[in-house]
């Protein structure tokens, strides 16, 4: 594989968690309004998780190290669906990944 493959990986990864974030802040501040298609932030969970499964598995077919530092995103997107999304513990839940994202995808790109 190209060594460009982890590092896109990781960003895919990275801007599908930022989406959704932005989205449940956005619903859970009232901006956006999902209706009928509240299974938006279900989608964009389950492209979360896959992306940065596909990113960390990186770790055994490529030098890229950055999986390291994205594994332990997977506690909280494992614990996130069992927090009511009406509860801080939600937020606090999900904003947990946020410097494993961040350091995997700096690590990525160096």
């Amino acid at each position: 594989m190209p060594r460009q493959v982890p590092p896109v990986l990781f960003t895919v990864a990275a801007s599908s968690y930022a989406a959704n974030c932005a989205l449940g802040a956005g619903v859970a501040t009232g901006l956006v309004h999902t209706g009928n298609f509240r299974w938006i932030h279900h989608a964009l969970y389950i492209t979360t998780v896959t992306t940065s499964v596909v990113a960390a598995s990186s770790l055994l077919w490529s030098r890229n190290r950055a999986g390291l530092f994205l594994l332990p995103a997977a506690i909280p997107l494992t614990v996130i669906p069992r927090a009511s999304a009406r509860t801080p513990r939600h937020v606090q839940t999900a904003l947990s990944a946020a410097p494993f994202f961040i350091l995997s995808l700096i690590k990525a790109w160096r």
